[in-house]
């Protein structure tokens, strides 16, 4: 995404890599937020950040007993300065059953936030996902551990 000539935007990247092994973590990445030129106060973006999280939460793949968070299909979201979230997100596999529905439930889940004006969801498959970007609770839940 080209940022140079864009609004401000706050960011809250999910991309982290994986954790390490045995490294404990309970998520598949780490939420951070970037609030430069931001005119959100940090506890806005915060709220907004948990909020996506527990949206993205919501919604499950019909296959597996996980969500789409704790599986790890999640690979950026960005909260532009207008209120458009932007999410880039995979799926476990490109021939997905549900490839041409799940992105079209990420977006309503997303824009049921506050402060989230519309969503945007793009699907890719590069880098293709992998057990790996799982969570530990994902790989309980699965009998993965």
């Amino acid at each position: 995404m080209d940022t140079g000539a864009s609004a401000p935007r706050d960011i809250i990247d999910l991309s982290a890599p994986p954790p390490p092994a045995g490294s404990g973590a309970d998520a598949p990445a780490q939420a951070r937020t970037g609030a430069s030129e931001s005119d959100l106060p940090p506890e806005e973006i915060a709220r907004i950040t948990d909020d996506v999280i527990a949206a993205l939460k919501s919604v499950h793949d019909p296959e597996i007993p996980s969500d789409i968070y704790e599986l790890g299909l999640i690979y950026q979201v960005d909260l532009e300065a207008d209120g458009v979230l932007k999410v880039e997100m995979t799926l476990t596999a490109p021939g997905c059953p549900v490839a041409g529905e799940m992105p079209g439930w990420v977006k309503d889940a997303c824009e049921r936030v506050e402060g989230v004006s519309r969503a945007d969801i793009s699907l890719t498959f590069d880098p293709p996902w992998t057990p790996e970007r799982m969570s530990d609770e994902a790989r309980l839940t699965l009998n993965m551990l």
